[in-house]
């Protein structure tokens, strides 16, 4: 046997055993499931063709990884063993085949169909019902000690119902669903934390936590899906589907999917039909298992060494894969967020053409140390955009490039802005950037805002879409007979959106600032530059420091009203706008009649009969005071109408002062 085959078996044996080791141990995997079957097919290969050369302590005669060292080991009673995987219907077919081979000709064999949940696995042991111990996998003959940890999962019980076993220990999967893990991710990105590749990793992650406070505050699920160690005497029926309907009215959590069929054709049946939902699935499966359902046909099968002869995963194509980064673009999305993207050499990930993937932002770059012409792994799952979830630093050619992040937008060459402590760059040229146009004229035509009425979200696409509105200011330069030209625009409509235009022409300094769209200047911020600066132009040209004397105007919210105007293209598109819109003179600070209630914040909630609710917000703002949504110990007072609900019962929860409506009335005539 040539040297190159026992090289290349060392060679497979020494990557498995160091994936086997970020996987099962690290939960930081660095190449995809595909990638690593392939090498284990490899090695499965190799050795069947050369048993001579086949090592003691290949990966193919083992699973997982050792248990860690920071948790106690627990012996499993029974060996917690994997599957054989099967990749297309002929592998299958030849799996159906062999159990037919080994069985009496003519025995009928039912099948157990589950999806293969792609999570961590795990054991529980109940005695007299009671939950005593958790433990992973680990190498399927020891794992680790995680009890406290699965406790804290809130579909797991404490205890079981009915009569059950002195002793029962139940195998299972945990899983983070994918909704929660997107959130979970999010929120790690936005605070500069660690990001898990994919949920399974997540969930094991989550489980190997040293402090059991931690895993309670992850979203975790549990479903399980077949049972160890069973007290002696225990009578169960001999089916795997009703055993587990067994473990359900035990209390059990298991999942709703599993199913039993009388044929092969019935499991190429449930694989396809699993296979296309998917994507529309609360958490990741990689495939199906499928089980022969008669427990004594089991026996009679028996075990291979590392798996049961009488189960197999037929997995689906792979939602992970390799390819190289050609390339970095940078879109700009509505709210002028800058997203780096990468193209690929495309490549198909879970059936479809994959040649673009998102990097998300500055932040993840630097974290995954990514450069072009790098070998990535890239994650699809459902409709999700693709994401480069890691790097193969060792494939690295000598000519890759760092991705430069760009200080200019690359769509109407505004200054780029992030403020310190965001993971989000972002376009400063809110008003006049084309990746934005849409959204800006819809917010400064809202009601709040200029408050255009007919002027629709529909209406806006057509009229940017045909480039006649390139930023608010042409709103005012539209004439009738244009609009009059717009689909299902008739004469009257257009003469009506026309005059509702004109109208907007006068207006308050406060609904000017809030249409302009500055970042984080809401309503009631726009309220309070205007009552304090009284004029635009004291607004346009104050510092940070002196914006920072407005009344809940912070660092944040000053850095971006000052880079707003400090962008000329922004400062441009106000200066036309000025030349339209209009407040009358000694009324810019709006509609404020005195600071007798300054420093105040009322919360309103339920119904008033002798108002609306705006109508008593607008009064009280008159007055000086800040009217929030929200109710917290720096409120003043609750102001409670006819239904007051869970806001009501907070205020009184934090000892807050309660108005009814006439006492409302009392303190705006006083």
């Amino acid at each position: 046997m040539s040297q190159s085959t026992a090289q290349r078996m060392q060679e497979l044996e020494q990557l498995l055993n160091r994936y086997n080791k970020e996987y099962y141990e690290n939960d930081e995997p660095s190449v995809p499931d595909t990638e690593y079957d392939k090498l284990f097919r490899e090695l499965q290969t190799l050795e069947k063709q050369n048993p001579d050369l086949k090592s003691k302590t290949s990966p193919t005669a083992k699973v997982g990884g050792k248990p860690l060292a920071k948790f106690n080991t627990v012996k499993h009673e029974v060996p917690m063993l994997s599957l054989d995987n099967a990749f297309s219907a002929e592998e299958f077919a030849a799996f159906s085949k062999r159990i037919g081979q080994k069985l009496d000709e003519g025995t009928q064999v039912t099948f157990c169909c589950e999806p293969k949940l792609d999570g961590a696995a795990v054991s529980l042991l109940y005695e007299s019902g009671v939950l005593v111990r958790g433990a992973t996998r680990g190498d399927g003959e020891s794992g680790e000690d995680i009890t406290e940890n699965v406790k804290t999962i809130r579909n797991i019980p404490l205890k079981l119902k009915g009569d059950v076993p002195d002793r029962l220990e139940v195998r299972g999967e945990v899983v983070m669903p994918i909704g929660a893990f997107d959130r979970f991710n999010e929120k790690a990105r936005q605070q500069g934390e660690k990001v898990f590749a994919n949920p399974r990793n997540a969930a094991a992650g989550s489980l190997r936590q040293l402090d059991s406070r931690i895993t309670a505050k992850r979203p975790l699920h549990f479903y399980a899906y077949s049972l160890g160690l069973v007290s002696e005497h225990t009578v169960l029926p001999d089916s795997h589907y009703e055993r587990l309907q067994q473990l359900a009215e035990w209390g059990l959590p298991v999942n709703s999917e599993i199913e039993r069929v009388d044929s092969v054709e019935g499991c190429d049946s449930y694989y396809e039909k699993i296979l296309e939902r998917r994507d529309s699935l609360n958490y990741d499966i990689d495939g199906v298992v499928f089980k022969v359902d008669t427990i004594a046909l089991q026996e009679e099968l028996g075990f291979v060494a590392r798996a049961p002869r009488w189960a197999i995963a037929r997995k689906f194509p792979a939602q992970e894969q390799l390819t190289t980064i050609t390339g970095v673009d940078f879109q700009v999305g509505r709210t002028g967020a800058i997203t780096p993207v990468a193209r690929l050499k495309p490549v198909s990930v879970g059936g479809v053409t994959v040649s673009n993937a998102t990097l998300h932002n500055a932040d993840e770059i630097e974290r995954l140390g990514v450069r072009i012409g790098d070998t990535v792994s890239i994650r699809r799952a459902g409709d999700v955009i693709p994401q480069v979830v890691s790097v193969l630093k060792e494939k690295r050619p000598d000519n890759t490039q760092e991705i430069a992040f760009p200080t200019r937008c690359p769509v109407c060459d505004s200054d780029v802005e992030r403020i310190e402590g965001e993971a989000v760059a972002r376009c400063s040229g809110g008003l006049y950037c084309a990746a934005q146009r849409k959204e800006a004229i819809k917010h400064f035509a809202s009601r709040k805002a200029m408050d255009i009425d007919g002027l629709g979200d529909k209406l806006v696409d057509v009229l940017v879409e045909k480039d006649w509105v390139k930023s608010p200011a042409d709103l005012y330069r539209l004439s009738k007979a244009e609009l009059a030209t717009l689909p299902r625009m008739a004469a009257k409509s257009a003469e009506n959106l026309k005059n509702a235009i004109t109208a907007t022409r006068e207006t308050t300094l406060a609904r000017f600032l809030y249409a302009l769209g500055i970042r984080e200047v809401g309503e009631a911020t726009a309220k309070a530059l205007a009552r304090h600066f009284k004029t635009f132009d004291a607004v346009q040209s104050a510092s940070s420091e002196q914006l920072q004397e407005v009344p809940d105007v912070g660092t944040v919210v000053a850095e971006h009203i000052v880079r707003f105007f400090r962008e000329s293209h922004n400062e441009n598109v106000v200066k036309e706008l000025r030349e339209f819109v209009h407040w009358p003179e000694g009324e810019e600070a709006g509609d404020i009649q005195s600071d007798r209630l300054a420093g105040n914040t009322y919360v309103i909630t339920g119904t008033l009969s002798t108002m609306t609710r705006d109508e008593a917000k607008q009064a009280l703002e008159a007055l000086g005071a800040k009217v929030s949504g929200s109710v917290s110990k720096k409120t003043t007072a609750l102001i409670a109408g006819e239904s007051a609900g869970s806001k009501l019962t907070k205020a009184q929860s934090l000892g807050l002062s309660i108005l009814s409506e006439d006492e409302l009335k009392e303190l705006l005539g006083a």
